[in-house]
């Protein structure tokens, strides 16, 4: 069944006078993909709906500030990526686990200790087979908290770093080295699955 596209001015326009069914249309048509971006951050199915509801509350509430040039997806993507973020951080009950483990060592003369699997397919076939999407998908999930939510906002969301500083309250360049220690550990975390498969 093909889903019948919607006239977003319409909708805006609806929403902006408190429609019910309009409100109703825009969780039937936002609510699958927006649970997808909330389960990125959240490991927790109930959090994951949870800051999905949260969002949609929000958007309901705030859609006087939504701005035309925009698209109530992009719109909706931002407020819940926020959604999630607060969620994680009221969860935030212990300290931030370190990430140095996890990185590639380094000898004197700058070489890694151990040096990176050679992966012989091209990283588009490997993320074709669902096996390795899994490896993927578990690897990140081994990343410290503030490693993995920055690289989820930038890798996989596709943020820009500057909106991910702005929604992390951190400077650009504090989301650089954030963000390249991220893809530091993660592939780090692959090697070690790739590599027993080459033994």
């Amino acid at each position: 069944m093909t889903a019948i596209p919607i006239d977003e001015s319409d909708l805006v326009a609806r929403l902006r006078a408190k429609d019910d069914d309009a409100f109703t249309l825009l969780v039937r048509t936002y609510m699958g993909r927006l649970l997808r971006v909330a389960r990125r951050f959240l490991k927790s199915e109930e959090d994951a709906r949870d800051a999905v509801q949260d969002a949609f509350v929000s958007a309901f509430k705030s859609i006087d500030t939504f701005k035309a040039g925009s698209t109530l997806a992009t719109w909706l993507h931002r407020i819940v990526v926020n959604s999630a973020l607060m969620r994680l951080r009221t969860q935030r009950r212990h300290p931030e686990e370190e990430i140095d483990d996890l990185l590639p060592k380094f000898q004197a003369d700058g070489h890694q200790v151990r040096d990176s699997v050679d992966w012989s397919e091209s990283a588009e076939e490997m993320l074709a087979r669902e096996e390795t999407r899994e490896q993927v998908r578990k690897a990140i999930d081994m990343l410290p908290e503030t490693h993995r939510v920055i690289l989820i906002m930038r890798d996989i969301e596709e943020m820009t770093t500057e909106e991910v500083a702005a929604a992390l309250g951190i400077t650009t360049t504090a989301a650089k080295v954030r963000l390249h220690r991220a893809r530091q550990a993660l592939r780090t975390l692959l090697d070690r699955d790739f590599g027993k498969e080459q033994a």
